[in-house]
């Protein structure tokens, strides 16, 4: 029987016995490989695997609430299922000194820099070459891609439920300026940019200036952020109300030599 089939054998039950849990420890060790994704890429368009999110679910059900010593004064509490993830030289990911954390169940890829601190949860997907800086969040089971740069304070929103909810997803070479945020199952394709501040979520249209056209989220398919576009915060008049402007984020432009050029400092720090 596939790990697929026997992960929702478990869905609907109360009681587990041990040879779920090594069912369930099997799963796990397929999100901290990479071999599992909570969503994966089929041409364009990206398709959430629901039963990998049924399957982070049942560890949640699963687990029992345990004390996870940290010092002599300082315990964390949390499922037996979903401790922090231990990383050793030979994973290549470099994880500076500072307080940062990675929970089991995520994957993140060699040569992945992380800076303290910052926090990974379960189901998400890291992939190399990527930095995760200071006070970041990559929430539980977004995609992000190779190359991608995560600005100090942003947040990349997390989705477990409901189980369709599309995650966030960000594509190669995207950079993510200080405090943007990022929600709602947007997909950010690949070599975009966001300056400083950006919000992105499924119920903010984002203007195109240079196509002279909003960008909405469909009721069947996510916001998407075309390829190479940089959006910085703007705002709009409130319809009906002259007195008043809305956020907006704006595509000002679309990537070019003197943007890329602006980029390469990326090199010197990994």
């Amino acid at each position: 029987m596939k790990l697929k089939e026997k992960i929702l054998k478990l869905w609907d039950k109360a009681i587990f016995t041990e040879a779920d849990r090594a069912i369930f420890e099997e799963f796990k060790a397929g999100l901290n490989n990479g071999s599992i994704r909570a969503a994966e890429k089929s041409g364009l368009e990206w398709k959430v695997n629901l039963w990998v999110k049924q399957g982070i679910l049942i560890g949640f059900k699963m687990g029992k609430l345990i004390e996870m010593p940290l010092s002599e004064h300082k315990s964390y509490f949390d499922k037996d299922t979903y401790p922090e993830r231990k990383f050793t030289l030979q994973n290549r990911v470099r994880i500076v000194a500072g307080g940062s954390s990675i929970r089991e169940g995520a994957y993140v890829a060699p040569t992945v820099i992380t800076m303290p601190p910052m926090y990974i949860n379960v189901g998400a997907y890291v992939d190399e070459g990527t930095m995760i800086d200071s006070h970041a969040l990559v929430g539980s089971c977004a995609q992000v891609g190779k190359n991608v740069h995560i600005s100090a304070a942003a947040q990349i929103g997390g989705v477990i439920e409901p189980i369709g909810a599309n995650p966030v997803i960000i594509e190669d070479n995207v950079f993510i300026g200080g405090n943007c945020g990022i929600y709602e199952g947007v997909i950010i394709r690949s070599g975009a940019v966001l300056a400083a501040g950006v919000i992105l979520t499924a119920g903010i249209p984002v203007y195109d200036s240079v196509n002279k056209k909003f960008l909405r989220k469909d009721p069947d398919k996510p916001l998407i952020i075309p390829e190479n576009s940089v959006i910085v915060s703007g705002t709009r008049p409130l319809k009906n109300d002259i007195d008043f402007s809305i956020y907006c984020p704006i595509i000002i432009k679309y990537r070019d030599k003197k943007s890329d050029a602006s980029l390469t400092f990326e090199d010197l720090v990994r």
